[in-house]
């Protein structure tokens, strides 16, 4: 995630034990970019949209996002960042314990950019986040878009 300006790194989780793991073991890979949290969808998009400091008015970002929380669906949210606007190139990954084909479908058609099942397993799960981290350490992050 090297580039001109700092990425940031958007997580909405609802669950704390769960962002908790992510978060530590996003930082065991090596990562040390900024992470915003958010348990809620309304919250997030607030910030990600509103917010001086959010990514559709102060640069580049990487979202990770469950679908289940407590306001409205991520695919919602997914919808949303992928429709028109300034936030439609930035990546997002679906960390989510939906295993439904039809749902990991309907994410990769809204625009997705990876779609991980949270395994229920702690150690399994704990090595899933560390790949992640791998895996973010080497992905390249479009700026805003200018259109």
């Amino acid at each position: 995630m090297n580039g001109q300006q700092p990425v940031n790194i958007v997580m909405i989780e609802d669950d704390e034990g769960h962002a908790r793991l992510i978060e530590k073991n996003i930082r065991r890979a090596g990562i040390s970019n900024a992470i915003r949290h958010f348990v809620d969808g309304t919250s997030a998009l607030k910030y990600l949209y509103e917010d001086s400091s959010g990514p559709a008015l102060n640069g580049p970002a990487l979202i990770l996002l469950d679908l289940n929380l407590p306001d409205m669906s991520g695919t919602d949210i997914l919808a949303k960042i992928k429709g028109e606007g300034p936030l439609k190139r930035t990546p997002v990954v679906v960390l989510t314990t939906t295993d439904d084909k039809i749902e990991i479908q309907r994410c990769y058609d809204l625009g997705c950019n990876v779609y991980i099942t949270k395994p229920v397993n702690y150690e399994s799960f704990a090595d899933a986040i560390k790949q992640l981290g791998l895996f973010l350490s080497v992905i390249q992050v479009p700026d805003l878009d200018s259109d």
